[in-house]
């Protein structure tokens, strides 16, 4: 299964955030806002303390559908 974080990003603009505000307020590394663009999976973990900081769960902010392959 692919995963997809469309939804993050466009949360992310309605609260006029950019990955790096939320890559600091998050404590999440570089590493897992670049994984995260290339819709590559992180850990639980991060996605846990984006939840936390945008208050929202993690089907709010990513999806799994079909590998693309």
């Amino acid at each position: 299964m692919a995963v997809s974080y469309k939804k993050l990003w466009h949360i992310l603009l309605d609260k006029d955030m950019d990955r790096k505000d939320l890559e600091k307020q998050a404590g999440v590394s570089h590493y897992v806002m670049t994984q995260m663009g290339k819709d590559k999976d992180v850990s639980s973990e991060a996605l846990r303390k984006i939840c936390a900081v945008l208050d929202c769960k993690i089907d709010d902010i990513m999806e799994y559908g079909p590998d693309s392959d």
